[in-house]
């Protein structure tokens, strides 16, 4: 008796084989290797804005990110934009809030208005607004204030940077109140006393302003004539800045050995990749240091990997560097984790 086969021998094994690679494709793929489901990309960080924090005789705006993890009492950053920028744009560039999230510190924006300055620049340049509880000053320390009083800051742990004009108002800032800061940084600024108005201005971040280093400090004597002690502050500057002239970051330097009563001659400078590296040390604290950026334009340095939190703005004074600013500023001031 003959049976036949509705189709052949050959046939069905070749069936078996395609059976099989779907079975492999769709069953067996995870344990080699499957492609894992996309995750969801994390939400975009926002900054809040804050009114109703004191009198702002400067008529600034302020702007926060609390992170949703911290310590009973965290730390406070303080950053000031420069001309033309804005909180958000300067954040979502150099990942700041990104880092305060995962470090666990506030994160305090005060933001210039086209009505104090078209440019959106820090009016560091006036007397008016940067005298002591006055103008755009008193109005960063009603932020402070308030802030410290709503979310409970540690107090010995209050650090401020700025950028170009922000790193200026930084430097009026530490002078006028240096017991409020536990730490400063300088990015592409000016010294204290550079200027008096907008012609000065212009005319000092483009050539610089010749003064001795006795001068430069005692301008910072005169605004607080009583302190003795000063926060650790760092300088940063590009060699190739076209916009606020090397001299300045040097005038700064300056400035500050004068006020600590530190011998410039004592300075220890190290090569690095992006440049040297000069220190100088006070009871075996580092006290001034000046990052000069070889090849660098005007900006704030930041390393690609350390974007964190970065969008798709643009800002062209946050720029690509071998080394990042916002990592090296949190280990410096130890609320890197």
């Amino acid at each position: 008796m003959k049976f036949k086969f509705p189709i052949s021998l050959s046939q069905t094994l070749k069936s078996q084989k395609r059976l099989r690679r779907i079975l492999e494709k769709n069953l067996l793929q995870p344990a080699i290797g499957r492609p894992k489901k996309a995750r969801r990309p994390s939400a975009r960080i926002v900054l809040s804005e804050v009114t109703g924090f004191g009198s702002n005789p400067g008529r600034l705006s302020m702007k926060l990110y609390v992170p949703s993890r911290m310590t009973a009492k965290p730390p406070l950053v303080v950053l000031l934009h420069g001309c033309r920028q804005t909180p958000e744009g300067f954040d979502a560039m150099s990942g700041f809030s990104a880092l305060a999230r995962q470090c666990g510190f506030v994160l305090l924006y005060p933001q210039q208005t086209e009505a104090n300055n078209p440019q959106r620049c820090f009016n560091w340049f006036r007397p008016s607004a940067i005298a002591r509880d006055r103008g755009e000053l008193m109005s960063v320390r009603q932020m402070i204030d308030f802030t410290c009083g709503r979310h409970r800051i540690d107090r010995s742990k209050i650090y401020v940077a700025g950028l170009s004009a922000g790193g200026a108002l930084t430097s009026a800032l530490v002078a006028t109140y240096p017991g409020l800061f536990a730490g400063a940084a300088i990015f592409a600024g000016m010294p204290l006393g550079a200027a008096r108005d907008a012609m000065s201005a212009l005319r000092a971040m483009k050539s610089g302003v010749l003064r001795s280093p006795g001068e430069w400090g005692d301008l910072v004597r005169t605004v607080s004539p009583d302190q003795k002690t000063w926060p650790p502050i760092s300088i940063w500057h590009g060699t190739d800045d076209s916009v606020v002239n090397l001299s300045n970051a040097r005038a700064s330097v300056f400035q500050w050995l004068a006020v600590g009563g530190i011998n410039a001659d004592a300075g220890r400078t190290t090569l690095k990749p992006w440049g040297e590296l000069t220190q100088w040390r006070f009871k075996n604290v580092v006290q001034v240091s000046f990052y000069s950026l070889k090849g660098f334009g005007h900006g704030l340095p930041v390393h690609r990997t350390a974007r964190a939190g970065q969008t798709s703005r643009f800002d062209p004074y946050i720029l690509d560097a071998s080394i990042s600013a916002p990592l090296t500023l949190l280990r410096i001031w130890g609320l890197k984790r």
